[in-house]
């Protein structure tokens, strides 16, 4: 047999072999508890918990550093003492700050199965986020 057919019988034979496997795929899931996370998969009963799922930072808080370089708006004091009256300050250099991402109760999910495993990756939400609580809503 000379090499190109051998090689070519190698790639069917794992070809063949990972698709027989239960290779990845996507699933859609809803949350229906955050602490602890569980998510039901649609249209079966499994319902999977959070040693069986691996978070991307869609899907949960997370803290990262941005770098900014601005001034806070004027603001006026009171009561007419001069270190009170309206300024405003510069807000710059490297800050940390904290994404609320964290899943609610409800909200549908994007999952990928690891291929020929049990753990699956909750990718993103399917919607918007829907408890947003934020000061400027």
């Amino acid at each position: 047999m000379n090499e190109e057919k051998l090689l070519g019988l190698i790639q069917r034979a794992a070809r063949n072999a990972v698709l027989a496997g239960n290779p990845s795929d996507y699933c859609i899931g809803t949350v229906i508890s955050v602490n602890p996370l569980s998510i039901q998969l649609d249209q079966q009963e499994e319902t999977l918990t959070e040693d069986f799922l691996i978070l991307t930072d869609l899907v949960r808080d997370f803290s990262v550093d941005i770098t900014v370089s601005h001034q806070t708006e004027n603001r006026a004091g009171g009561s007419g003492d001069p270190s009170f009256a309206s300024h405003n300050h510069d807000y710059k250099g490297r800050k940390k700050i904290t994404v609320h991402n964290g899943l609610s109760v409800g909200e549908s999910v994007i999952l990928i199965r690891q291929a020929g495993g049990q753990e699956f990756v909750v990718l993103s939400r399917v919607y918007d986020h829907t408890n947003l609580s934020g000061q400027w809503i």
